[in-house]
């Protein structure tokens, strides 16, 4: 070997340790980013030895793809475990303090005191009030759950605001990545920004993508809609400022067509948008069915009937808005529980007569069962303790199909949503562990080894010092050469 090729051997070993060591020293700073994919660099050999080829990203297309799917599951199921827990706790509070069964059971032990005393003044009040912290606490549960839902609306909408800000940010990775590939330009970060923003937009969707020629990307939903081809296309969604129950919420659209939810405790919903979706339109208006189905009961097994045989029963203690009328059938009267209320004639607060529980009458003379006015009358206070008690029909729609007691519907009421409260925590807790795994596989497959890269810099500054040295030698041996020339 020549002086001179010794010595572009060692300048080529010198400058690919240099960019080497760059690329290393870079490899080590962005160790803690989750989002960064490693460099290697990659040699060729040429006449004058090794000769740095490219600076290449790890990568790896396929477990990327696993990991974005199951992120957006992931983010899917944890949206209803979240959203059932909100729920429950709007309806039911802790411990189940604010739930109906709890006020039923209270109202419960209200009237069985009341029958033990039912000329006591004081016993009749309590019973009363006790009716109404009953009926406010289902109506204000009513209120709670469309309240609830126009939370969800909020959040749908504000999803739908990031989903296409991350799309526009997207198109702006992508045509860099786009021209930088046509014209032989380093793109890697750019592609680390396009990963990052696809792991980002699988929280809220589900996607699929596919590679064109020069790294062009087009994103997909798990429907096969497009969601972006060169361009973004359009998410879109219009919140409702206020809900009512049976009040069906709008759509998300994406690119014109609708959104799927998800459906089920452990949801097949991927993304949160479709899952907030399903805990709008699904989830919480069964909860409302619910609702409604203890309030049409309390309307029924409290009214009054015509002791004459010739009228209709009428409301009694319990009414609402369509009252005195009372629901006939076994089909839930939506948004009942909305209106549900203690009828006036029986409230002393207000300048009714707590008696009219006890004796009847509030639909007038043909009404009173306690026909010869007998302050110790307790018949009718006894038949409504046992008609809480007594099967009753339910409209199965709302999640609980069966023969239910008033009591015992209310308190499967509570046994239902925590039913899909802690079916959606397992889940989710299931489903995060396989994105936690697939996110890790990735990272290991195309993230930092601290370990290697301070290894690699050691090898590095030892090859860097060795290709001096061999410099120096050469430099040495042309001095020498060119004295003893001289």
């Amino acid at each position: 070997m020549s002086l001179s090729t010794a010595l572009r051997v060692a300048q080529n070993s010198i400058f690919n340790a240099s960019l080497q060591t760059s690329v290393t020293s870079r490899n080590i700073s962005e160790s803690g980013n989750t989002n960064y994919a490693r460099r290697d660099v990659e040699l060729v050999t040429t006449s004058a030895g090794a000769t740095v080829f490219s600076v290449r990203r790890a990568e790896n297309q396929e477990l990327l793809r696993n990991s974005l799917a199951a992120m957006a599951s992931s983010a899917g199921q944890a949206s209803i475990a979240d959203g059932a827990a909100r729920l429950n706790n709007v309806i039911n509070g802790t411990d189940n303090s604010t739930s109906p069964a709890t006020f039923l059971t209270q109202f419960e032990n209200a009237l069985q005191l009341f029958a033990t005393d039912p000329s006591n003044d004081l016993t009749g009040e309590q019973a009363i009030y006790a009716a109404k912290e009953l009926a406010n606490g289902i109506s204000d549960a009513s209120v709670a759950v469309q309240s609830y839902r126009t939370r969800l609306d909020s959040e749908i909408s504000s999803g739908v605001e990031t989903v296409n800000a991350l799309l526009d940010k997207f198109k702006i990775a992508n045509d860099e990545i786009v021209r930088g590939t046509a014209t032989g330009q380093d793109v890697n970060d750019a592609l680390d920004t396009r990963d990052t923003l696809l792991k980002e937009i699988s929280q809220y969707i589900s996607i699929s993508t596919n590679t064109r020629d020069n790294n062009d990307l087009q994103i997909y939903t798990s429907e096969g809609v497009t969601l972006f081809e060169t361009l973004p296309r359009k998410v879109s969604f219009e919140p409702t400022a206020s809900y009512s129950p049976g009040n069906a919420g709008n759509q998300i659209y994406i690119d014109g067509v609708p959104l799927t939810s998800g459906s089920g405790a452990s949801t097949n919903a991927i993304g949160s948008l479709a899952a907030k979706l399903q805990m709008r339109d699904d989830i919480a208006e069964q909860v409302q069915g619910q609702l409604d189905e203890i309030a049409r009961g309390l309307i029924v097994q409290f009214a009054e009937t015509d002791q004459s045989g010739g009228g209709p029963a009428l409301a009694g203690l319990f009414t609402y808005s369509g009252g005195p009328a009372v629901p006939g059938g076994a089909t839930a009267v939506s948004g009942i529980a909305l209106t549900l209320s203690v009828n006036a004639a029986f409230d002393p607060s207000v300048g009714g007569s707590a008696n009219l529980l006890r004796d009847g009458g509030a639909n007038g003379a043909s009404y009173v069962q306690n026909t010869n006015g007998g302050a110790a009358f307790s018949m009718r206070l006894n038949s409504y303790i046992e008609s809480i008690g007594q099967t009753i029909t339910t409209d199965p729609s709302f999640g609980l199909a069966g023969s239910y007691s008033l009591a015992g519907y209310a308190q499967s009421s509570i046994g239902w949503l925590d039913g899909v409260r802690s079916t959606a925590t397992r889940a989710a807790e299931s489903k995060q562990a396989l994105s936690d795994r697939l996110e890790t596989a990735l990272s290991s497959n195309q993230g930092v080894n601290l370990d290697e890269e301070l290894s690699m810099l050691i090898e590095l500054e030892q090859s860097y010092q060795a290709s001096a040295r061999v410099m120096t030698t050469v430099n040495n041996m042309y001095t020498t050469l060119l004295q003893s020339v001289g």
